[in-house]
């Protein structure tokens, strides 16, 4: 019994420095750059234009987490995200201060298909 339990106390010793550290998120080469504001869902303002989330569209939180759209209504947030076949945005992640401070990255569909992203260092180059 004591062995489990100086077992099971070394495996949570172990795991301790791991809390603190931050995983950074992984965006598909497709995520654009923008500001969303979700007025009544699932309508939006994104870059100040009137745009619709998909249905089954996914916030993520800054934290990572599914956020609901109804409980971010109002505010505005820099997001990368991306659009379904029909435009309807799609996913969505609100950005946290560090990932914000990654640039450059593309705004719009020129930007997306002209520079070049390493989705590795999650690094956005231009020509």
């Amino acid at each position: 019994m004591t062995r489990c339990v100086a077992v099971g106390l070394l495996a949570a010793a172990l795991a301790l420095p791991a809390f603190g550290q931050a995983v950074q998120r992984k965006f598909p080469g497709n995520a654009l750059r923008g500001e969303l504001q979700i007025t009544q869902p699932p309508e939006v303002l994104l870059n100040g234009q009137p745009a619709t989330l998909a249905p089954g569209a996914r916030i993520r939180g800054d934290n990572n987490m599914i956020q609901l759209s109804g409980s971010l209504a109002g505010p505005k947030y820099v997001v990368n995200y991306t659009r379904d076949g029909l435009g309807m945005v799609k996913d969505v992640w609100i950005l946290t201060s560090q990932e914000r401070a990654m640039k450059p990255w593309p705004v719009n569909e020129q930007q997306l298909a002209t520079w070049f992203f390493n989705p590795d260092a999650q690094t956005w180059t231009k020509p």
